[in-house]
């Protein structure tokens, strides 16, 4: 019942509409939606580190918006001067935190993409299409968590040695850190090279080669492509209305909520959403069922 158990079809459209939507709405109340939804799913799917990661993006968010009013000059609500005599306006301010919460936003989202998609997947949707892309991707995308396994491997032998990231004077450790950083840039460029000569070897450029692979598209995968198109229709709707333009320039201004505004905010919640609730209702299902069968054991 996991997001990530569906076909990988429906993924890939999921993640292009989602992250399609996050850059193109400037509007704060659907850039907030999207933004909740992401931090949540990627902690839910990463764990304690993607939450220490996600709060680590607020103070660039902050440090973005404070960049971009400071040298970006327009809007009519004057707030103060700079350093150089510049007016520093509240729409500038404004708009800089919302480039700052959509690059957050995506940041996030392809957090959630990386745990998702497997080699497999990419090797399945893009294998027919173009087979040196996926072996690409496919390959880019197992190299990542090999690459921070194989940081923090190297860290700890030379730590042995008393040469790790964390020892020694400052100095002594931007020169270990540059060198760990050197041996990945070394091993990476060669587990590109093997990975590569060993998909050769095996006839992946070959013309006509085939793969296998255990998707199908089932009852399950229609009735979420379904609710997935029935949300982008709504969606569709909001933008023909123009429920999702906001205006920085000079005025913030948007258009007016009114009740039908409500019900695209809930479609877009709740396709933002979809994900999330399927990983929590698939961990409580096999949380019922692991009672279930320590209560048979037990029996």
């Amino acid at each position: 019942m996991k997001f990530d158990s569906y076909h990988p079809a429906i993924n890939l459209i999921y993640f292009t509409a989602v992250t399609a939507f996050t850059v193109s709405f400037h509007h704060p109340v659907y850039l907030a939606i999207a933004y909740v939804s992401a931090f949540a799913y990627s902690v839910k799917l990463n764990g304690i580190r993607a939450m220490v990661f996600n709060l680590c993006l607020i103070p660039l968010i902050l440090a973005y918006g404070a960049w971009y009013s400071y040298y970006n000059h327009f809007g009519s609500t004057y707030i103060r001067q700079n350093f150089i005599g510049n007016e520093i306006t509240l729409e500038a301010v404004v708009f800089g935190l919302v480039i700052g919460v959509t690059a957050a936003t995506v940041i996030m989202i392809m957090s959630c993409v990386f745990a998702v998609f497997s080699s497999d997947k990419v090797v399945y949707l893009f294998g027919r299409v173009s087979p040196k892309l996926s072996l690409f991707l496919s390959i880019m995308l197992r190299s990542i968590p090999r690459i921070k396994q194989t940081a923090v491997r190297v860290n700890v032998s030379r730590r042995g040695i008393g040469r790790g990231c964390g020892q020694g004077t400052i100095l002594r450790r931007l020169t270990n850190m540059v060198c760990v950083f050197s041996i990945l840039i070394t091993w990476t460029a060669e587990s590109f090279i093997e990975s590569s000569q060993s998909m050769k070897s095996r006839g992946y450029s070959l013309r006509g080669r085939t793969a296998f692979s255990i998707y199908r598209f089932d009852n399950r995968d229609r009735c979420f492509v379904v609710a997935i198109f029935l949300c982008l229709t709504f969606i569709a709707v909001a933008v023909a209305f123009n429920q999702t333009n906001i205006y920085y320039d000079p005025q913030i201004v948007m258009n007016r909520v009114t009740p039908v505004s409500y019900v695209f905010y809930a479609v877009y919640g709740i396709l933002f959403c979809m994900p999330l609730v399927l990983q929590i209702k698939a961990e409580i299902l096999f949380g019922r069922s692991s009672k279930g069968i320590d209560h048979i054991e037990v029996m």
